[in-house]
């Protein structure tokens, strides 16, 4: 795991004035990553709010999660089922809840698939059956579910491939650029699928070939805040008709002992910040601002966020 740079710690009571002067932290996970791609948009809108905002990257959301519970940065990006196992002590979590997480704001959808070389002869997640598929993921123990999730919409499971163990999803794009596996997951958007686009001659997502509430079912048995989305032919690498992928929400969230001021400038930095995350990292021109204060399931928002919705309109 990468070791976080010191952060200065935020005062319980802070002026607005104050928030504006504040060094703060906002943990992603490693480069290349949609998480820090996500880190980074909103790193500039904060900043140019005033809030001298760092990115601190690690590994993976549960590697820096329990550093984020006791106050030791104030922001993290990860999706919101991971956030809700970490919150309750669940999954991956189990014996070691997360209780001072609270919520920031929703952000886009993370859209997700396993991509293929273009030119192979795997058309659809059913033909991954006897491949050599990415495994293991044992600093991002989120990976795991995802895959048993998009496999499951197929009526297939791990034990069907040929697992090729790797630690983290940048580590299984590696993997895949080096012709150690036939496919890899990762999220729609993010740079390292850019960089497995240019460096194999083209990918192919694989799409959920029947999105009925059926497939659903079964995939939410492996990730419950799952969901379907469509991506439009050509919209980003690797989609090459208009097709359906797995989704679900992410997040950025915080700390009960954050300050209410900093919190609050935070939100109104990503609110107001739409224009500026589009120009950073393009994905976001999907991200709707009036959608931030979203069903947050058993993690609670932030009373600073709290303040910001309510003076906005923002149910």
């Amino acid at each position: 795991m990468r070791h976080f740079f010191t952060s200065a710690a935020i005062a319980v009571a802070v002026s607005a004035g104050a928030a504006s002067a504040q060094n703060v932290g906002i943990a992603t996970s490693n480069p290349g990553s949609l998480y820090h791609n996500i880190g980074t948009a909103i790193a500039n809108v904060a900043n140019e709010a005033g809030l001298n905002t760092t990115i601190q990257p690690a590994t993976s959301p549960n590697q820096f999660i329990p550093l984020l519970n006791a106050g030791g940065i104030e922001f993290g990006i990860a999706n919101l089922q991971e956030v809700n196992y970490a919150q309750e002590g669940k999954a991956w979590f189990e014996g070691n809840a997360n209780p001072n997480l609270q919520m920031v704001a929703t952000l886009m959808p993370l859209q997700e698939a396993i991509f293929v070389r273009a030119d192979s002869d795997i058309m659809t997640i059913a033909d991954l059956k006897g491949k050599r598929m990415v495994d293991g993921y044992t600093a991002q123990n989120t990976i795991l579910p995802q895959l048993d999730a998009i496999y499951a919409s197929a009526g297939l499971t791990r034990a069907d491939m040929i697992p090729v163990n790797v630690p983290s999803v940048v580590a299984g794009a590696d993997a895949f650029m080096a012709g150690e596996a036939d496919g890899f997951i990762f999220a729609h958007g993010a740079g390292k699928v850019r960089e497995a686009d240019a460096a194999v001659g083209g990918l192919r997502a694989l799409a959920i070939a029947d999105p009925s509430d059926e497939t659903l079912t079964r995939i939410r048995k492996h990730w419950p805040t799952g969901f379907f989305s469509v991506k439009k032919a050509g919209s980003a690498p690797g989609v090459l008709e208009d097709a359906t992928y797995f989704t679900f929400p992410q997040v950025i969230f915080t700390n009960a002992a954050a300050s209410d001021d900093v919190v609050y400038a935070m939100t109104k930095a990503i609110h107001d910040g739409k224009e500026g995350l589009g120009a950073t990292f393009p994905p976001f021109k999907a991200f709707n601002p009036d959608d931030m204060h979203g069903d947050a399931g058993v993690t609670p928002y932030h009373a600073g966020a709290l303040k910001y919705y309510a003076e906005t309109g923002i149910k």
